[in-house]
């Protein structure tokens, strides 16, 4: 049987590329960048010279990329900088939407509970928001704008550039968690008007425990790590640089191959999306075109979501129910709830999540089985007995 592994929003797999670039930094060239010796110093050469990589494929300078462990970090620094940069003048307002990913929501509770007012933009029912909403919400005490650039649900793209030109004419700080979007669609830091962005290297085919944020020259980056020099006085920690020089070698892969893996990622979303379309009472969620090239988020009536993903693992195909952070939690994704779906239509979701990877062959299993799977799921529900008979209202 053939493994379908559509999870890649979760997890990529490592390119052999970026495998065969980091092998010889865990073998021969380990030492320390913050030694001074030569074995150290070939170190900081290949440290460099990937942030110098890094930094083109965003078109920002390498100066203001910083290392960090994932896109988690990166979103608490961001985040936590901006709101202690924006305490010193008085500012203590943060805009944001209500179906960003929990990195960044996580640590705004947590501000709140420091006094600061956070506003949480709602979501139209497409999974997207506009540039005037954002205009809207801010007010003279503002500190910071973040807004993710792709979801890592329904994959939805937000319309960053326009969100940017109102955040700089305002004078407001604009972060953005782009952890779905690099090395997936064009990300171009200056002509975006983004201020701050976060990235995560194992959703582009390198390494796990490894990521980025880029800051623009001139906003002041708090310190969120304390006990070393490293990464400019910005984040203590030796740096992991076999990790590094992978990510940095995966994201020129994925920019280099980019036109072409969308083109086909495409094809197959939405030969899977009209498929899929096909079982009676499904829906597809978030906007049809603003999506993710790879993306396809389903929810099918009187359906729970484990049951569905456990019977489609027992057929090969490895996929997901939402964010890879919450699948231990038994509640529905607050990210469809967001877009105004009700509880138990959100319960029974399906996130497929492409690769170039992936072929003709994997969309013609995935075709094949999750309506069979659905409709045995089905046939044991009561739910889905009453809503057949009539005896309840079906919503889809």
């Amino acid at each position: 049987m053939k493994t379908v592994y559509v999870d890649n929003s979760a997890t990529t797999a490592m390119s052999d590329k970026a495998i065969e670039a980091m092998t010889p930094y865990l073998k021969g060239v380990y030492g320390n960048p913050s030694s001074l010796h030569t074995v150290g110093q070939v170190a900081k050469e290949a440290l460099e010279d990937a942030r110098a990589r890094i930094a083109k494929c965003l078109n920002c300078e390498p100066r203001e990329v910083y290392f960090t462990s994932g896109g988690s970090e990166a979103d608490n620094q961001a985040i936590r900088s901006c709101a202690i940069n924006g305490s010193k003048k008085g500012k203590k307002h943060i805009i944001t939407t209500a179906f960003e990913h929990h990195a960044v929501l996580h640590t705004l509770k947590k501000l709140e509970k420091d006094g600061f007012e956070v506003t949480y933009l709602d979501v139209h029912s497409n999974g997207l928001i506009t540039a005037e909403e954002v205009e809207r919400a801010i007010r003279p005490d503002t500190a910071l704008v973040t807004v993710m650039f792709a979801n890592n649900e329904v994959g939805t793209i937000q319309p960053i550039k326009e969100i940017g030109e109102v955040c700089r004419k305002k004078g407001v700080v604009f972060h953005t968690d782009a952890v779905q979007a690099v090395g997936h669609i064009p990300v171009d830091v200056k002509e975006q008007n983004i201020d701050m962005l976060s990235l995560s290297a194992h959703k582009f085919h390198g390494a796990k425990g490894v990521g980025a944020l880029y800051v623009k020259r001139g906003i002041p980056l708090n310190t969120f790590i304390d006990g070393g020099a490293q990464e400019r006085g910005r984040r203590a920690g030796t740096e992991n640089l076999a990790g590094i020089v992978a990510m940095a070698t995966a994201l020129e892969e994925a920019c280099e191959n980019m036109q072409a893996n969308m083109k086909k990622e495409i094809a197959l979303r939405d030969k899977i999306i009209d498929g899929l379309l096909k079982i009676p009472h499904s829906k597809l969620n978030g906007d049809r075109k603003k999506r993710l090239p790879a993306n396809v988020n389903m929810c099918f009536e009187g359906i729970e979501g484990e049951s569905l993903l456990l019977l489609l693992d027992a057929k090969g195909i490895c996929a997901s129910s939402g964010s890879a952070c919450t699948s231990g939690s038994l509640d529905p994704s607050h990210v469809l709830l967001a877009l105004g779906l009700p509880h138990e239509i959100a319960h029974g979701s399906l996130r497929i999540s492409l690769s170039e990877y992936n072929d003709d062959e994997d969309a013609e299993i995935i075709l094949r089985e999750v309506p069979k799977v659905v409709e045995y799921i089905r046939s044991m529900s009561p739910v889905w007995d009453d809503l057949e008979k009539g005896k309840r209202k079906h919503l889809i």
